[in-house]
């Protein structure tokens, strides 16, 4: 079956998209590692664009991070450069989006023009507009969590919630393109298999949100030993102040839950690609059943090295921790998308 060249064109868009946004998410991650999240203490739409053009003006925004606790309690000792290198990626953080909007807008506009954009199409890239424009709303949220004279960082549950909308946004995305390039025959269908991924995606999502509660709360180096945690298969004092703080607030606690929850999605992940290749897959399906093992494994052993380099974080700084901890945001996210392309190619039995 040929693909229609609007379809193969408008696909192409979006996965493009999809490539501007886990960029995003990971120049999301530089931002949050090198400490530069709250240096922008202003929401400026049109004026966001630009960097400081002088001195004076350097010296204004400067002044207004001052203000915050994060400088008053954390870097106090900050020069002039030392908040010029934290300012220029909260800026490319936000520039990057503002490219996003263009890249999507500029497209948009020249197939609708040229008729590539069908009637079906519409509603879900109007969809995929309003998710992008609420995602801004959450980051913005988010970092005034952090613009104040008590927290030194973003409350790590906001954090999370910017995080997975995002996620949500490529994965709808993701399904979106594969949906205008594939044909029935790359599909295969089985109810069973198609239940056991959907919960594999929930339970990875739950592993996403915590591993979003490790970086806020820097949890991984409370406890940067492997296999055991301090010395222990389950940490001592996790429920000292009750479930609810073990299960959002404690670090030990959250990182005890992402660990447990990586050895049970690991061992899932084996399970489940043994079951979907005994039931003759379809080629689409089977590749990226073989990329989601390879992942997982590969995603518990950058686990394993970024908890144990965590005494290395330096604040305001990018080392050999922050590198690691970047490269398993960015393989988890991958992950997640081949599960979601898993799920795309499965279909419940046909009647």
């Amino acid at each position: 079956m040929q693909i229609d060249r609007s379809n193969k064109l408008v696909a192409t868009w979006i996965f493009i998209g999809i490539g501007m946004l886990l960029i995003q998410v990971l120049i999301g991650g530089i931002t949050r590692l090198s400490g530069s999240g709250l240096s922008i203490t202003e929401w400026k739409p049109i004026m966001g664009f630009l960097l400081p053009s002088s001195e004076t003006e350097w010296q204004q925004d400067f002044e207004k991070y001052q203000q915050i606790a994060q400088y008053k309690y954390i870097n106090n000792h900050f020069t002039l450069n030392d908040f010029k290198f934290i300012f220029f990626w909260e800026w490319f953080h936000r520039l990057w989006a503002r490219l996003i909007a263009i890249a999507f807008a500029i497209p948009f506009i020249y197939f609708i023009i040229k008729k590539h954009i069908k009637p079906n199409m519409v509603k879900p890239l109007i969809i995929l507009v309003l998710l992008g424009a609420l995602e801004g709303a959450l980051g913005w949220i988010m970092v005034k969590s952090g613009l104040n004279d008590a927290n030194v960082y973003v409350n790590h549950i906001k954090l999370s919630v910017h995080f997975i909308f995002a996620m949500l946004i490529i994965s709808f995305a993701l399904t979106l393109g594969l949906s205008l390039i594939s044909n029935k025959e790359q599909f295969s269908y089985n109810t069973r298999l198609k239940k056991i991924t959907i919960i594999l995606i929930i339970l990875f999502g739950v592993q996403l949100i915590y591993g979003a509660f490790m970086a806020g709360l820097k949890a991984a180096s409370t406890a940067p030993t492997w296999p055991l945690i301090n010395g222990m298969l389950f940490p001592e004092g996790v429920f000292n102040k009750g479930l609810i703080e073990a299960l959002f607030i404690n670090p030990i606690g959250i990182q005890f839950i992402h660990r447990t929850l990586a050895y049970i999605i690991f061992i899932f992940v084996i399970w489940w690609y043994f079951q979907i290749r005994k039931n003759q897959p379809t080629i689409q399906l089977k590749k990226v059943n073989q990329l989601s093992l390879l992942l997982v494994f590969v995603q518990v052993i950058l686990g394993v090295v970024s908890v144990v380099l965590s005494p290395k974080i330096v604040l305001g700084s990018f080392g050999i921790f922050e590198s690691f901890a970047l490269i398993h945001q960015l393989v988890g996210m991958i992950l997640l998308l081949s599960l979601v392309a898993n799920l795309f190619y499965l279909k419940s039995n046909k009647n």
